[in-house]
């Protein structure tokens, strides 16, 4: 499979939402909500390696069918208000809707957002992570990333600028749930070449290029950042948050309850 990079895009590209026309991401959820069935999930890196989910059934889950860190680290949120991160099919929003807590879900795919409104999220607004800042100040209690969304916060210093976004737009001792996947972990060849590439380049060994794919439609590129718990709480370190301790379950993957200060 061919190697070439794409072009990166600059910054304000990433504060609009995705372009219906590239969302493959929401249409394999609203294929998924229509057909009833389990639409393929393809990740693909531009070094050409491909991911292959066998089902999208775990954007559905009902809180007794999320991995066991999730069901452990929602236990930590606090308040009666709440941001659900690239909400996608909205399982963590119903969930918390459910438990009394108004709660904004946000997501830059139009059709995760059409998808997590026709199932009952209240508030689901397409808005790119980016763009967070537009959200009323003081107002949040509790901020949830699962699903790896920590992720979406891209690269260090996007995530430096965005938690210090979050600290303002939160309040009191409010909690950020962070789930990430240490990519040091591995034994893997190609993922270990792609993580040297990305030191070579200046970039996070987990800085990853990706999109996704969907029958014909193809999204866009952009970054997703993958790191271990050291590298986030260097990250976290002086933005105003600091992080309280990390759910572990032997594995690679992790959350983190990280505290506002």
């Amino acid at each position: 499979m061919g190697s070439a990079a794409p072009t990166g895009k600059g910054y304000a590209d990433l504060m609009k939402p995705v372009p219906a026309a590239r969302d493959a991401y929401g249409q394999q959820m609203w294929a998924f909500l229509k057909r009833g069935g389990s639409p393929f999930e393809i990740v693909e890196r531009d070094d050409g390696y491909v991911n292959v989910a066998q089902s999208n059934a775990s954007y559905f889950a009902d809180v007794r069918q999320w991995p066991t860190l999730e069901r452990k680290a929602i236990r930590f949120v606090r308040g009666r208000t709440a941001l659900d991160v690239g909400c996608g099919a909205g399982r963590v929003a119903l969930h918390l809707q459910a438990k009394g807590f108004r709660v904004t879900a946000i997501d830059n795919s139009p059709l995760a957002v059409k998808t997590a409104k026709a199932r009952g999220v209240k508030d689901a607004r397409l808005l790119p992570f980016e763009n967070i800042g537009q959200l009323s100040p003081n107002t949040l209690d509790s901020v949830i990333m699962f699903g790896n969304n920590f992720g979406l916060f891209r690269s260090y210093a996007r995530a430096r600028k965005l938690l210090k976004q979050l600290h303002r737009i939160t309040r009191g001792s409010a909690v950020l749930l962070a789930q990430s996947l240490d990519p040091h972990e591995t034994n893997d060849r190609a993922h270990l070449e792609y993580q040297r590439r990305n030191r070579r380049k200046g970039r996070m060994s987990g800085q990853i290029r990706i999109r996704i794919r969907f029958n014909d439609g193809i999204g866009p590129w952009f970054d997703y950042l993958l790191v271990s718990p050291s590298e986030m709480s260097a990250i976290v370190d002086g933005t105003g948050w600091e992080v309280d301790r990390f759910l572990t379950n032997n594995g690679p993957r992790y959350v983190a309850v990280i505290r506002r200060v």
